[in-house]
């Protein structure tokens, strides 16, 4: 494969980042541009020669700019294999001139949608011809360079400048995967929009994703893993993917899926009260609330000092300075926040491995969306867990009623709850975590791990008595025997949540009055496998 040198380029773009200087380029080289609209006129306005699309194609621009580059003088120029004698003598026969390179970016189609358009705005906003022409170049990279990426406009001029105004075929080729991948994650925005915005479709036939690298991970899960970080391409909620990392080491894989498990459960309570959230493995370890941060820091602590090192942090206030020095006691591998103050920033710098994660507003836990795992073979698809209940939606199953605090505890620990693996078993008292256990294959073992884990937290805190006395206890789902819930009783719980529907109901709701529990059933289950 040989170096192609530009001579005719075709440049129409919606973005106009850059055109102005790679315009001059290309005309240095004594490159000829062709150009459409607004491109043209932007080029004409820095001084420099350009012929309009119309000149090439003999046709006007027409029906509101829709018909003007889907021509056989354009397409015919792209397409053309330049070797072959049959397609250089058509090109003879209809005055098709050759077009070395094509720069285009596409109507602004997810800015549009995520302006709150109307529809008639939105479907305007769909491409034809800018597809058309960077599938064709990218078709024939062989002799044609497509660039589809501001970013590239650099490399490009690079290239020409070291190669004499010439582009070699391993950076046409380069080129051409990532004028298909735009076009493809294109397309998939658009495919979105018209299944799930304009159709409300729960799962479309096809369902189409679209993702662009963002990072390469030092490794997976595991050292011997690889990894990478993908960002969504069109409309996505922001979080722990898109936060600012202020300072420390870079982020592993580990360290993006723990982040993300705090994110997502310090946003349940984004409008309530300062909320600490500790986590390790994806799993609570400790969650509070509190008048300040720093008390809800440390109650948060004080639930599993020993998970909690080396464990992920998330907050729901900007952090300040005496939080940040509490931190700072242990080994903290991520904290994030929706912001810090300077003071809080520079005790942390201080702390030069700990990674700092600046989100900004805090994810809504009732957005809707899908959640996709990968088996052997396919791709299981549901829609996020983003159920909730409220006060209001408790039915009370036992004789006697829990009081207002059993409520707000019983809440709490159903919040959390919905973010432990299951089996689940939280117990909370006065907006805070007593004992978690989690991820156990009955749910009997994991009453018994959280009461043992309270036991400990209260021995090393010196108190009297575990926090688990006097709490309220969630299960994640319904307790299918009463041992579960009599293992709850023996730690202390005087409060039960859960979700109900077992066909032992009966027989677990007789054992809590009969142990003068309160217990409220939900409805609703919150398995997180």
């Amino acid at each position: 494969m040989t170096d192609v040198t530009i001579k005719r380029a075709l440049l129409s773009v919606s973005d106009k980042t850059g055109l102005v200087e790679l315009g001059k380029a290309l005309g240095s080289h004594g490159v000829e541009l062709v150009s459409t609209g607004g491109t043209a006129k932007a080029l004409r306005e820095a001084g420099l020669d350009v012929k309009d699309i119309s000149d090439l194609t003999g046709f006007p621009e027409m029906m509101d700019g829709r018909v003007k580059t889907l021509h056989p003088k354009v397409h015919g120029g792209l397409l053309a294999v330049r070797n072959n004698a049959e397609h250089v003598a058509s090109m003879d026969e209809h005055a098709i001139g050759a077009i070395d390179l094509v720069v285009v970016n596409l109507y602004p189609f997810a800015a549009t949608v995520a302006k709150g358009a109307e529809r008639e705005e939105i479907i305007e906003n769909i491409d034809i011809g800018g597809p058309s022409m960077v599938r064709s170049a990218a078709k024939n990279h062989e002799s044609v360079a497509i660039v589809t990426d501001p970013a590239d406009y650099a490399r490009l001029i690079a290239e020409m400048a070291e190669k004499a105004g010439a582009t070699s075929y391993d950076f046409r080729r380069m080129l051409a995967a990532k004028a298909y991948a735009a076009t493809a994650a294109y397309d998939s925005t658009i495919a979105s929009w018209f299944a799930f915005a304009d159709q409300g479709m729960a799962f479309p036939e096809s369902l189409s994703v679209s993702s662009r690298l963002d990072a390469t991970l030092r490794y997976g899960e595991n050292p011997h893993q690889s990894a990478a970080l993908y960002l969504p391409v069109g409309l996505s909620a922001n979080g722990i993917a898109q936060a600012r990392q202020v300072q420390g080491k870079e982020l592993s894989y580990n360290n993006y899926n723990d982040a993300d498990a705090a994110l997502e459960l310090v946003s349940e309570f984004r409008d309530g009260p300062p909320t600490v959230v500790i986590v390790k493995h994806a799993n609570p370890c400790g969650v509070a609330t509190g008048e300040t941060l720093i008390e809800a820091y440390e109650a948060a602590l004080a639930c599993d000092s020993v998970s909690a090192f080396g464990g992920i942090i998330a907050v729901n206030r900007p952090l300040d300075g005496p939080t940040a020095e509490a931190i700072s006691g242990i080994f903290t591998e991520v904290v994030a926040a929706p912001d810090a103050d300077e003071d809080a920033k520079a005790i942390f710098a201080k702390k030069k491995n700990l990674r700092l994660l600046l989100t900004g507003d805090l994810p809504d836990p009732a957005r809707p969306g899908l959640q996709m795992k990968s088996i052997a073979g396919g791709m299981l698809v549901q829609s996020r867990d983003n159920g909730r209940v409220t006060r209001e939606q408790l039915r009370q199953v036992t004789k006697r009623a829990p009081t207002d605090q059993e409520l707000s505890d019983c809440l709490f620990a159903w919040t959390v709850a919905k973010h432990v693996k299951s089996n689940a078993i939280v117990y909370a008292k006065d907006g805070s975590t007593a004992g978690v256990g989690a991820g156990q294959m009955n749910r009997l073992e994991s009453a018994r791990i959280a009461a043992w884990k309270a036991k400990d937290a209260a021995e090393k805190a010196g108190w009297a008595q575990p926090r688990t006395i006097g709490s309220a206890v969630a299960s994640d789902a319904f307790f299918p025997f009463a041992d579960g819930l009599l293992a709850a009783v023996e730690a202390g719980a005087t409060a039960v949540i859960q979700p109900g529907g077992s066909i032992r109901d009966d027989e677990v709701i007789a054992a809590a009055d009969e142990a003068g529990l309160a217990m409220v059933f939900t409805g609703m289950r919150h398995f997180r496998h």
